[in-house]
């Protein structure tokens, strides 16, 4: 029987997965909130998405306060609200002298393209990223499936970033769409393995909230299968008044003890509970994990 909470047989790959998480935090609660130091630990690093009606100006000033803080900004790039060349430039040369030394390139969630790169292809292909010597690119995948493009498609996108990671020198990382269902997650790992090689994997996660807002970013998202297997679980109706992530954490750790050579790297929480909400979860397993050390 699943226990309640996360009880480390392995600390090592406890920490691995939730002391060091990655977090997403808009620009607007970067820029607001007064006690980020207290609530994210120097070093976190915190993803910071190009929202569709929002300005890079809103995403550089955020990088840049991160830096202040000791924590790792990592911009989102999305490829389709890009204007032009030049523009791309531009926004890469002021990252750059800003210290941010890794970007998380996505096509974007509009359904027009604003410029000259309809995906995360076009970019690299178009060689600007080389010029600015970031020490890492991330791109997106989606374990359950992408309301727009076909999994074959999404396997020959990934197979293209990996090419283009060796021949630049790149170093690579994936960082996943959350999902509800831990199997949904494993068997994408499985089929991927050979195709991603060396290259980590951190696995998205919806940190504490409501069920019912979960569903509607699920809805917006395109998160489909394992949304109908969250609400199949024991205890459904519980579920749609609170969300933790602990159950798929559980998951995750087991298949990381059976699967020692996984690629599987950590874990990135989506905070749609609110940042201080997720924070503190990634806190209060940290503190577990200490305890169990002593």
């Amino acid at each position: 029987m699943p226990r309640a909470s996360i009880l480390p047989t392995d600390s090592r790959c406890l920490q691995a997965l939730v002391r060091s998480a990655s977090i997403e935090a808009t620009p607007r609660q970067i820029l607001t909130a007064e006690h980020l130091p207290e609530l994210l630990p120097a070093g976190t690093p915190v993803y910071v998405p190009f929202l569709p009606r929002g300005q890079f100006s809103d995403s550089l000033a955020a990088c840049r306060r991160l830096s202040e803080l000791g924590m790792q900004p990592v911009p989102h790039l999305p490829a389709r609200m890009v204007e032009s060349r030049g523009q791309l430039d531009d926004w890469l040369a002021q990252l750059h002298e800003s210290q941010v030394d890794r970007l998380l390139l996505i096509a974007g969630d509009r359904d027009s393209v604003a410029g000259p790169f309809p995906d995360t292809l076009a970019v690299l292909e178009s060689g600007i990223l080389t010029r600015f010597g970031f020490q890492g690119i991330g791109f997106a995948a989606h374990p359950d499936g992408h309301p727009r493009v076909d999994r074959s498609s999404l396997t020959r996108a990934l197979e293209l970033k990996q090419e283009y990671a060796r021949t630049s020198g790149t170093h690579l990382w994936v960082v996943t769409q959350f999902t509800f269902d831990a199997q949904v997650i494993i068997d994408w790992l499985q089929k991927l393995g050979t195709l991603l090689q060396e290259v980590p994997v951190y696995i998205g996660l919806a940190g504490p909230t409501r069920v019912r807002t979960l569903l509607a970013y699920a809805s917006q998202c395109g998160i489909g299968a394992s949304t109908v297997a969250l609400l199949r679980q024991p205890g459904s109706a519980r579920l749609l008044r609170a969300w933790r992530p602990d159950a798929m954490v559980r998951s995750l750790v087991q298949y990381c003890q059976e699967n020692p050579e996984t690629l599987l790297k950590g874990i990135h929480l989506f905070p749609f509970g609110g940042l201080h909400q997720s924070a503190q979860w990634i806190q209060d397993h940290g503190r577990s994990l200490e305890d169990h050390r002593r």
